[in-house]
């Protein structure tokens, strides 16, 4: 078996449509503009949450029947995915000569539609539009993408906090160890809506909320990073330790920290939530990005564009290797190595 490459990166962003927004962001140090999400109330005025938002869709974003009357998530996980497998391979996969997977990994979903049809059922049962039922489940972005690309190829959804993405890696190694598929696409795509939002404020005031979708296509013998490793998760246990959780998950990555390898950290901002991090990573020697901190808090998708950037760094030579991690919500502490031999 070939070392399995990290062939091509998507990104979709409040910092805009594309892997070199996202960079162009993180390298200024700036947070893109918050916006404002409303919920009207019967009594009382409107709920008003700050919010970082994706921007509008560019005008060259590519037409197809399957995105026609998507949610926003399916629309991010599309652009993102169009730009990791770039337009030579998505040729090839539509032959039929090339085996695409598929995984998509997420944490809230198909909110906005979900939000939508069952507001319809229960105001009228009647005026329900069977036309948004589809994109209420959480397959929809996934089976999406399979369609867009004529895949016929294993396709899968999983559910988690926001490090599954770490959990999708693994799943997407396996299948290529073991053939069933030439190449495999991770998605890890997000929608923004009133309630995830708001519950997110419940922890903190300084918590942004945020979407996207970040997007990895790993293929066995390709050129780019190699996935050096996707140790098992580190469970969170009631009243454990979260930096020992890290440092457990990076001792089993096998990372070195020799001052070339970066580390992709899962910080916010909020110091009560970045101690954890803080603290198991007190004496790291190389860079350190959080892009969390300007990118605000977009549930399953922050974990897979802090893995796009780092692979962004990577392939700029500011680092030999990187490290990504990633303290979930409720569930896990995960991460992967990545880098050359």
């Amino acid at each position: 078996m070939k070392p399995i490459a990290i062939a091509g990166t998507g990104a979709v962003s409040p910092a805009g449509w594309g892997v070199p927004a996202l960079m162009e962001m993180l390298d200024a140090g700036v947070r893109p503009p918050l916006s404002e999400l409303s919920r009207e109330r019967r009594d009382g005025p409107p709920v008003v949450t700050p919010v970082l938002r994706v921007p509008g869709a560019p005008s060259g974003l590519p037409r197809n029947p399957r995105l026609r009357r998507v949610s926003p998530i399916s629309k991010f996980a599309a652009a993102a995915a169009i730009e990791a497998l770039g337009p030579e391979r998505i040729e090839r996969i539509a032959t039929g000569d090339f085996r695409l997977g598929v995984i998509c990994s997420l944490m809230n979903g198909c909110v906005n539609y979900s939000n939508r049809f069952f507001g319809e059922v229960v105001s009228d049962p009647s005026v329900a539009s069977p036309i948004l039922f589809p994109e209420t489940v959480f397959n929809a972005p996934s089976s999406h993408l399979s369609a867009m690309f004529a895949s016929t190829a294993p396709n899968d959804t999983l559910l988690g906090d926001g490090a599954e993405v770490f959990t999708a890696l693994e799943l997407a190694a396996e299948w290529l160890q073991r053939g069933d598929c030439d190449g495999v696409l991770v998605v890890a795509p997000e929608e923004i809506d009133w309630l995830s939002a708001e519950a997110l404020q419940l922890y903190s005031d300084h918590y942004v909320p945020s979407e996207g979708a970040g997007a990895i296509y790993l293929e066995p013998g390709a050129e780019g990073p190699l996935l050096l490793s996707v140790p098992d998760p580190v469970a969170l246990v009631p009243g454990g330790d979260r930096a020992a959780a890290l440092e457990e998950l990076s001792a089993a990555s096998g990372a070195s920290d020799d001052g070339r390898t970066l580390l992709a950290d899962s910080r916010t901002g909020v110091p009560r939530y970045d101690d954890p991090e803080n603290r198991a990573f007190a004496s790291w020697q190389g860079r350190r990005i959080s892009v969390k901190k300007l990118l605000g808090e977009s549930y399953g998708a922050t974990s897979a564009l802090q893995l796009v950037a780092a692979v962004a760094l990577l392939g700029r030579k500011e680092a030999d290797r990187a490290l990504v991690t990633a303290l979930g919500g409720n569930e896990q502490a995960a991460g992967c190595w990545i880098g050359q031999k």
